[in-house]
């Protein structure tokens, strides 16, 4: 039989009940044959509430120190689960990111795995064990822990699946995979039953929050198959069921997914636009700017600059909404004098809605349509941005669940 790396998320492992129903799955797959590791998160909410007891003493904590604090949610859940195996009758062990160990960088809560020690890992699996490692968490260079920011789990997932060369990471959810877009907004959203790892990487990036961006950027890099599926069927169905069902992320892309135009809509809340008004159109300003926000470890998605009229353009971005504030004081207070710019102006209330589907690559009028429909909705836009396989658009949040609905119906995704 293969090794296999599951994945479990805060809502498998919120409760003793949902813990044993996890141990009783994985004993499944133990039971017929396979090697398995698994790595849970934190449970449900419990790493918000760290969070929050952190706040209550340092309104804007320490890095290092709130990497602590935080990476103590999933050192719980793998001493449960792994008492859980116990009762199941399986040997099982747990090991903290540090104890394996999962190499990282130095960059505290946003940390990025460097590489990961397999020897224990394999010693134990060899010995018959259930491995069960801590999602979520690290150990840099210099001996502290880090974390890898929210949703890490799924990339801690990925990377030991890389690393053990195993024959397939499964990632359990609360849904039973990827939807055309999310089914709270769109109620004949589809389930899809494949998807590229290119499609799956641009919903990620772009909204989709079945899977963290890095988790899919990583399985695409290291080829490692993975599929999303649901925790919350009966942890007692047939194997040969289980290991089929849910969306596998694929590396082929077959004549049926060639016809498909549009996979998928995606959509993100949390955007903010700021706009550098009148600065000066030479060389060296946009890298200015964008240096300084990346500097405060702020990511920059959409970009725009405009024409130059009279040796002065404007430069408009996005930035995630919670690092707004952030970004719009430290370009009042250090970006706008140095480069001589007019103003700064921003707007904390716009959403990005996107289509994405490598469909793009042989068919032509997307564009059009995905504009053409908007319009229609009375939708303005604010932003453009394109890729192969995908155009985004910035829009005022109030629009963002109707531009997904008509989308969708437009593109003729409930029909897949």
């Amino acid at each position: 039989m293969a090794l296999v790396v599951h994945k479990y998320g805060g809502t498998s492992m919120g409760s003793i009940d949902r813990i044993k129903n996890v141990a009783r799955r994985v004993a499944k797959w133990h039971n017929a044959g396979h090697q398995v590791v698994v790595v849970p998160s934190a449970m449900s909410g419990e790493t918000n509430r760290l969070i929050g007891l952190a706040k209550e003493i340092m309104p804007e904590p320490d890095q290092r120190e709130l990497d602590m604090v935080t990476s103590t949610g999933e050192q719980v859940s793998v001493g449960l689960l792994s008492m859980a195996l116990m009762q199941q009758g399986k040997q099982a062990v747990s090991f903290t990111g540090w104890q394996v160990p999962v190499k990282t960088d130095t960059s505290h809560t946003k940390a990025r795995i460097q590489s990961i020690d397999e020897e224990k890992i394999r010693e134990n699996l060899d010995a018959g064990k259930v491995v069960i490692i801590a999602g979520f968490q690290g150990i840099s260079e210099d001996g502290n822990i880090t974390t890898l920011g929210r949703g890490g789990s799924d990339t801690s997932a990925v990377a030991v699946a890389a690393a053990l060369k195993a024959a397939e990471c499964l990632i359990y959810t609360d849904v039973d995979g990827v939807y055309t877009t999310d089914p709270r907004v769109v109620t004949d959203a589809r389930r899809l039953k494949k998807i590229t790892f290119e499609e799956m990487l641009e919903m990620a990036s772009l909204g989709s929050k079945v899977l963290q961006t890095r988790s899919v950027e990583l399985a695409g890099n290291y080829h490692v198959p993975t599929r999303v599926l649901s925790s919350m069927t009966d942890p007692d169905i047939p194997l040969e069921e289980e290991a089929k069902s849910g969306t596998l992320i694929t590396f082929e892309e077959d004549s049926h997914m060639e016809q498909t135009v549009i996979s998928g809509i995606a959509f993100s809340r949390d955007e903010a636009k700021i706009t550098v008004v009148g600065v000066p159109d030479r060389p060296g300003i946009a890298s200015r700017i964008l240096g300084a926000i990346a500097s405060a470890n702020i990511e920059v998605d959409m970009i725009i600059q405009n024409q130059s009229i009279n040796g002065k353009t404007d430069f408009t971005f996005t930035v995630p909404r919670p690092d707004y504030n952030r970004a719009m004081d430290l370009l009042n207070n250090q970006i706008k004098a140095e480069i001589g710019a007019t103003d700064i102006i921003g707007d904390a209330k716009v959403s990005k809605v996107s289509a994405i589907g490598i469909g793009m690559r042989s068919h032509v009028g997307v564009a059009s349509k995905m504009f053409g429909t908007l319009s229609e909705e009375g939708i303005n836009i604010l932003m453009i941005s394109t890729s192969e396989i995908k155009i985004s658009v910035i829009i005022d949040e109030k629009y963002m669940e109707l531009a997904v609905r008509a989308l969708h119906k437009a593109f003729g995704l409930e029909q897949m």
